[in-house]
């Protein structure tokens, strides 16, 4: 399942909600959406948002999602990061941050919260993330 790759931004909602349904009527699961499923688990202030997703796919009136979407994709992009240790290093970096004391979920945010202004730089200035520059800053938490 490709989760991207020509998407539009109601399709990946969709995706969202299909996943966490699937996992409330413990369906089978692939790779991906068993993935999403425990991340909408573990942020019960975004399960209703993702459940309601299909209205605002459908043209229907559902609530302002706000960035419940942008979280979790950045948590699904992070992971991915930590799966690859790519940028070298950022490995360490999260098992640093979860030996200071944060939990691992935790140590996520922190790093989210420099991945979104990673991502929101490189597409102000028009070019691809600079993965120096972002792993520095990660090294700074």
């Amino acid at each position: 399942m490709s989760l991207y790759a020509g998407q539009s931004r109601e399709s990946l909602r969709e995706a969202w909600r299909v996943a966490w349904q699937r996992h409330g009527q413990r369906l089978p699961l692939e790779p991906l959406q068993a993935q999403m499923a425990e991340l909408v688990a573990m942020h019960p202030e975004y399960q209703a948002q993702v459940a309601a997703a299909a209205g605002a796919a459908a043209g229907g009136a559902a609530p302002d999602p706000g960035n419940a979407f942008l979280h979790l994709g950045l948590h699904l992009a992070l992971r991915e990061q930590l799966g690859t240790d790519r940028p070298r290093g950022i490995v360490a970096v999260h098992r640093r941050l979860s030996a200071a004391g944060h939990d691992g979920h935790e140590a996520e945010h922190r790093m989210l919260e420099v991945l979104g202004q990673a991502l929101w730089d490189a597409q102000r200035a028009g070019r691809m993330p600079d993965e120096q520059a972002y792993l520095d800053a990660l090294r700074r938490l």
